[in-house]
């Protein structure tokens, strides 16, 4: 980011810091329509885009602190916060990566690459194939996969980076919903878990994101994140999921670190019965004429 050298010499870098970030609010904020938004337009309409209210609403802040905000006050701004109004303004990469330098805050984000992940990981992914594989960390942000877990509950390439998180999809995806047999106990299971796991991650500001996220998005997570359950996550069980062309599965699943300290793990899901392993390898036989049909075509 340049400021203007007369700017900054007629106030502080934070005064023209927060001045900067008010007019990109409001330039974003004007280019949006209600019905992009999901929102009425209404008879009386004269702000272009969005209102100031609208915004507030769709982010879950206040509207007299954004109004504050757009003001260039000086008032706090939290990571979750700028996470929640960059959604509710539909920021893309560009424009969220600037936000976040605007307000002088670190953007949490997960990247679509992660460092840990190496092509030997990746390779190891899809010689597991027809197995289902994933490469989470402690987050349940989905960082690696193979074909078949991809098409396993839905296609994850469809969906957005930043929502592939286990959590996210549990309590938001109805695909997801839809194809997880056993969602009542899966879903107290993984929220008791990141519960657990946010013990050593309480002020970070990815970990206090996804919790808003969610908080925001579902009353089902609101009243099991309530319980203040935990469950250590070795804890291993048995999934039954339903997938849409296949059919059901029962899956035994495994995780292990992929290095010498707690952090990434590689999860594993291997039939528990011989008619699942029968699917599994029907569904990557699917998944594979699909590509030669598309690879064909282009």
């Amino acid at each position: 980011m340049t400021l203007d050298p007369l700017a900054v010499a007629a106030g502080t870098v934070d005064d023209v810091r927060r001045s900067e970030l008010a007019a990109f609010l409001r330039s974003r904020r004007e280019r949006i329509s209600p019905e992009q938004a999901g929102l009425p337009r209404g008879p009386r309409r004269r702000t272009p885009g969005l209102r100031r209210e609208e915004v507030a609403q769709l982010a879950a802040v206040g509207v007299t602190w954004y109004t504050w905000l757009e003001q260039a006050r000086d008032i706090q701004v939290s990571a979750q916060v700028l996470d929640s109004i960059a959604r509710a303004l539909m920021l893309d990469r560009g424009e969220r990566g600037h936000l976040f330098a605007l307000a002088n805050s670190a953007d949490p984000l997960p990247e679509t690459d992660c460092p840990g992940i190496t092509p030997a990981l990746r390779a190891l992914l899809e010689q597991l194939e027809p197995f289902p594989a994933c490469i989470q960390n402690a987050r349940y942000d989905i960082l690696a996969y193979n074909r078949t877990y991809r098409h396993l509950l839905c296609d994850l390439d469809a969906v957005p980076p930043q929502d592939r998180n286990c959590l996210w999809l549990y309590f938001t995806h109805p695909d997801w919903r839809a194809g997880t047999a056993d969602r009542d106990e899966a879903t107290r299971a993984i929220t008791a878990k990141f519960r657990a796991a946010m013990a050593e991650h309480l002020t970070e500001p990815a970990w206090k994101c996804l919790l808003k996220r969610l908080q925001d998005a579902s009353p089902e997570f609101r009243q099991l994140w309530a319980r203040h359950e935990v469950i250590h996550p070795s804890v291993q069980r048995t999934r039954h999921l339903l997938q849409p062309r296949v059919g059901m599965l029962r899956l035994d699943y495994t995780s292990l670190f992929t290095g010498p300290q707690p952090g990434a793990r590689l999860l594993t899901f291997t039939p528990a019965d011989e008619e699942s392993h029968d699917r599994l390898q029907r569904l990557l036989a699917l998944v594979r004429a699909e590509e030669s049909l598309a690879r064909t075509a282009g």
